[in-house]
Formats: structure tokens, sequence, C-alpha cells
């Protein structure tokens, strides 16, 4: 195979992934908890850009299960976060698994 060839597509799939990178950052998920009174929202770069909490759930006797569906959501978001990156980048990569 020709190296400069090879070069070439290799400088544009960086390109591809670099702006797969981008509109990522411009993507969200969000997960929600009980019953949707418990909201996190996390961009495709995994950052938590928003926490929604229902004045409902919160018991002021009872912090550590309000603890326990926050980190549930954040978990969730992170995670549906992730798989909608990881979707994209298989687009940009043909499923190669390079690392974002």
């Amino acid at each position: 195979m020709n190296l400069q060839k090879l070069m070439k597509q290799a400088q544009a799939m960086q390109a591809n992934m670099a702006n797969a990178q981008a509109r990522l950052a411009e993507k969200s998920y969000t997960a929600e908890t009980a019953g949707g009174k418990i909201k996190v929202t996390a961009n495709g770069t995994g950052m938590v850009t928003a926490l929604s909490i229902d004045p409902a759930v919160i018991d002021p006797d009872d912090a550590e299960f309000l603890s326990t569906l926050v980190l549930k959501a954040v978990q969730d978001a992170l995670n549906g976060s992730k798989e909608m990156a990881d979707a994209e980048m298989r687009k940009v990569t043909g499923g190669l698994g390079f690392p974002m």
C-alpha cells in the first residue's frame, strides 16, 4: 500500500474524530430517577451539565435516600453519554475502537 495514501487516510480519520468530538460536546443525554423527579444531563464528552431535583423528593430526615437517587441518575446519565459517544466514534473509526 502507498505510504502517502495511508498517511492521508490517517489524517482524514483524525480530522473526522476531532469533528465528532466537537459534535459530542453539543449533544446530551438525560437520565431520570424517582419517576422523573430527579434528572441529570450529561454531554457527549461525559460532563454533567444539569441536575434537577423536585422538592417533593427532599426529605430532611432521609438525606441518604436522596443521595442514592441522585447517584443513580448521575451514573445512568454518564453511562448513556458514554454509549452515545461510543456509537458516534464507531461511525468515524469504522469500529476500530480508537480511544477518544
